[in-house]
């Protein structure tokens, strides 16, 4: 990964124009947020294998959105809090 990436993802995000997947499972009731990415394209090249991961722990139900937004921590929201 060249050595601009991260900060222009930091960019991205400040602004508002990063891209984020928003992902959200039920049994548990979870929120997941997988980014920044600069573009939209390079978020769907990674996804797969961020959903891959969230598969294996066997959620009933698992759906996501891509959303272009700023966001910061927590990337793991639960139901409890």
């Amino acid at each position: 990964m060249s050595p601009l990436i991260r900060p222009l993802r930091s960019l991205a995000n400040g602004l508002g124009v990063a891209w984020w997947a928003r992902i959200q499972t039920s049994g548990p009731d979870v929120t997941y947020w997988f980014g920044p990415f600069i573009s939209k394209s390079g978020l769907e090249s990674q996804l797969s294998t961020f959903l891959d991961d969230i598969n294996s722990e066997h959620p009933q139900s698992i759906s996501h959105s891509l959303l272009r937004t700023r966001r910061g921590e927590p990337l793991t929201i639960t139901s409890e809090g």
